[in-house]
């Protein structure tokens, strides 16, 4: 991953991909993963999320990555509460009141990292990622989660001549082929294709369809 591109972004206040509701898809979608309180959600490139958030008062405890130092202290800052500042493996950590997150690569997690965790959270984390890290991704994924844990991804298909991601689009059966080997896929929901939001209109493109899957990790 490109590390600097993303301390750039946070640096400069370019933070055109953090929403500033809970996402309504999570909302309406996690329940199918029948994830049990005391499990962990885990939200991978996961910024300020207020999806965590959202998580947490689901009752679970909540295990995020983020490169940027200053998306893991505004996290916590933003929810008015005082993080704990430690170091766990290869991560500078910021915990409180049943947040972790871990600040740096997420290739460089572990299975014991993720060993807790029962569902994972993707909106905004492999279709950050340019094709050739996206294969990585998913094979990291599959290494480090606990059989029968269950992800909740989220991905968005336009025609990549209009625009330039990130956002990338990732068509379905791009998922297909990523995950397959090692998950079983439950196609959701999907919308579009649809007029995209202004910040993307402004940016050429003229639509964009939005899939959201629920893939779980089958046993080694």
């Amino acid at each position: 991953m490109k590390a600097e591109f993303w301390h750039e972004r946070w640096e400069a206040n370019q933070l055109g991909f953090h929403q500033n509701e809970v996402n309504d898809l999570l909302k309406r979608h996690w329940k199918t993963l029948d994830v049990a309180a005391a499990e962990t959600a885990f939200v991978p490139l996961c910024g300020k999320s207020l999806d965590m958030r959202w998580l947490r008062e689901q009752g679970h405890p909540v295990l995020g990555v983020e490169f940027s130092p200053i998306a893991c202290r505004d996290f916590f800052a933003e929810a008015g509460t005082q993080a704990r500042q430690g170091t766990t493996g290869q991560f500078k950590s910021y915990a409180s009141e049943g947040y972790e997150l871990y600040c740096g690569d997420f290739f460089d997690l572990t299975r014991k990292d993720l060993a807790e965790v029962g569902g994972v959270f993707d909106r905004g984390s492999l279709v950050a990622l340019p094709p050739e890290l996206r294969r990585r991704y998913a094979t990291h994924m599959a290494e480090i989660l606990p059989d029968g844990a269950q992800i909740l991804l989220l991905t968005v298909d336009y025609d990549q001549s209009e625009m330039k991601g990130p956002p990338h689009s990732v068509p379905d059966d791009e998922v297909a082929s990523l995950f397959e080997k090692s998950f079983t896929l439950d196609r959701l929901d999907q919308k579009g294709p649809s007029d995209p939001p202004p910040p993307f209109k402004a940016r050429g493109l003229s639509s964009i369809s939005e899939s959201i899957c629920r893939l779980e990790r089958r046993n080694r």
